[in-house]
């Protein structure tokens, strides 16, 4: 990892890479999978995209200049590998300044993680939402703030936005939206559904204080607690209903609510 960091902008090959750590080529690929959840080529793609992320957020250069420094031989190479990463192109992050999923250094002594949960009842209410297109729920929310959904849902106004998922067993998947509620949904409503969220006992989770840079991992690392950790600790399980998040962009407060419909095991 220390030689990776230190050669982001550099050839990276893996049967050098093998060798700094001590393995054949066949094991060190096995382990590094194992280990990071990733092969290294998709780890080290991860991370550059990464790093010219936070050099445009910090840094007034050209982006071309930044993309260089990290290995991407053109702009459209850089251009391509983030659109493919994020779902939006750079142009657009720069202009909505959304947060991203990106991907850090792995921290194997992490320290232990268990935000608080409150147990709430909500009354019914609903949705107009759009249904999302994209493999990760992280991109869909890019294109989502990157196109100001929101505003013309509401007609320009500021208001939480609620990504909203369900199992869908006939499809073997799960189904995420993001919208508004029904009440502030005062603009342009085509291409979207209603959908309608059920009352009752709801486990209500905030993410912990987050930055702009690690914000959608921490929510990944609280979804990971609830379902690993929380839920099965606690004698509760999903009812099966539409799983909640909510945020409000312009906030820039870089924490939001989880809602899990939960009833006794």
């Amino acid at each position: 990892m220390e030689y990776i960091e230190e050669n982001l902008s550099q050839e990276l090959d893996n049967a050098v890479l093998a060798r700094i750590a001590g393995y054949s080529e066949y094991h060190f690929l096995r382990v590094f999978k194992d280990t990071v959840k990733l092969t290294p080529a998709d780890y080290i793609r991860k991370r550059r995209l990464t790093e010219v992320v936070r050099h445009m957020a910090d840094e007034n250069r050209p982006l071309s200049d930044i993309a260089f420094a990290y290995g991407f031989n053109s702009r459209e190479n850089f251009t391509r590998a983030f659109k493919a990463e994020h779902g939006i192109l750079p142009t657009e992050y720069k202009a909505a300044g959304n947060s991203l999923k990106l991907y850090h250094r792995p921290d194997f002594k992490a320290q232990p993680f268990s935000p608080e949960a409150a147990i709430v009842t909500r009354g019914p209410f609903c949705l107009i939402a759009y249904k999302s297109d994209e493999k990760q729920h992280s991109s869909f929310w890019n294109k989502y703030n990157a196109k100001k959904w929101s505003q013309k849902l509401s007609g320009g106004s500021v208001v939480e936005d609620f990504g909203a998922c369900i199992w869908n067993p006939q499809q073997n998947r799960l189904d995420y939206y993001i919208g508004i509620p029904k009440q502030d949904a005062k603009g342009d409503l085509t291409g979207t559904t209603e959908l309608a969220i059920a009352g009752g006992r709801y486990a209500l989770f905030d993410t912990p204080p987050s930055t702009h840079l690690d914000f959608v991992n921490t929510i990944h690392r609280t979804w990971d607690y609830i379902g690993n950790v929380w839920l099965p600790e606690n004698g509760f399980q999903r009812t099966g209903g539409f799983e909640l998040e909510s945020y409000v962009e312009k906030s820039r407060k870089f924490s939001e609510r989880i809602y899990i419909p939960i009833k006794e095991k």
